[in-house]
């Protein structure tokens, strides 16, 4: 291991050939100490994806420089985790932001459905597990656009549910047998016989996802299920262009959103999902890059 000088007068720290794990990288990136290994591990995971560095333990094979190149993001991802950093720009968390202005609260909708009909689409054409479904509740569901379309394409669901902040669905249009009901999925949610969510939990630390998923369970009859679209990880780290949308995702909700909110594996789900108590994960792919 070499040690120089960076501009800045910190040391740069050169890891070549050295399999380390990421907590004993962030010892030599920061060590005083501090930081959180679980971020940087997201971080060199991604790296994985573009051939800098070989899946943990890592080593970094011909981009030595990488990890300090990207010091900046690196620096405020893992140094304190627990900032969010739109909360640290606007003095308050997004979504409360985006309710108390009109203009803002309007174009996250708009923004929200650009992306929600593409993405519905092949949902519906992917999946069937809405058979024998008499009441739907979409759970963060905004304007609604997804259960309209739900509802457009299996007639046999008789009402559905759109259930939001009560400042979102305040501006939601009206839907025919679509009804909007405010509440805090925190709290509780709308008794169904299946509740859909689209990219809820992605945002969320695993001990808020494991709350908002209890709360699925007690609303649901026996025999009744959730249907989660989240981006879901691989396993190993690889090269192909859907690995690297997913890891690139990641970090844009860790860096940009949620320190602690985080894309998840099969596994990861199906253990926040047992937690809940629902004894059984099904994975469909319903989208492919």
């Amino acid at each position: 291991m070499e040690d120089n000088e960076c501009r800045d007068g910190r040391k740069k720290v050169r890891l070549a050939n050295t399999p380390l794990s990421a907590s004993q990288i962030l010892t030599r990136i920061l060590p005083s100490g501090g930081g959180d290994a679980e971020n940087l591990q997201r971080i060199l995971r991604l790296l994985t994806s573009y051939g800098g560095l070989s899946y943990a333990p890592y080593v970094l094979q011909h981009h030595q420089d990488a990890l300090m190149s990207m010091w900046p993001l690196v620096h405020k991802a893992i140094l304190d985790p627990t900032i969010e950093p739109f909360l640290k720009v606007h003095g308050e968390p997004a979504y409360s932001y985006y309710g108390k202005i009109p203009e803002m609260n309007g174009l996250m909708r708009k923004a929200m459905s650009g992306v929600s009909v593409p993405f519905m689409t092949s949902v519906l054409e992917g999946y069937n597990g809405f058979k024998g479904v008499k009441r739907l509740v979409d759970v963060g569901g905004s304007a609604g656009d997804c259960l309209r379309m739900i509802l457009q394409k299996h007639r046999f669901i008789c009402e559905g549910i759109n259930f939001d902040l009560p400042e979102v669905v305040a501006e939601a249009p009206s839907i025919p047998g679509v009804t909007h009901i405010g509440g805090d999925m925190f709290k509780s949610i709308p008794a169904a016989d299946a509740i859909f969510m689209k990219w809820v939990l992605t945002t969320w630390t695993d001990d808020e996802c494991k709350l908002i998923m209890e709360n699925c369970y007690k609303a649901l009859p026996a025999g009744g299920k959730l249907i989660a679209c989240e981006p879901v990880l691989p396993d190993d780290s690889n090269e192909s262009q859907r690995t690297r949308a997913l890891l690139e995702g990641d970090i844009f909700v860790m860096t940009i959103y949620r320190a602690k909110g985080n894309h998840r594996t099969e596994q990861e789900f199906k253990q926040l999902g047992f937690f809940a108590g629902f004894p059984h994960l099904r994975l469909y792919r319903v989208l492919d890059y």
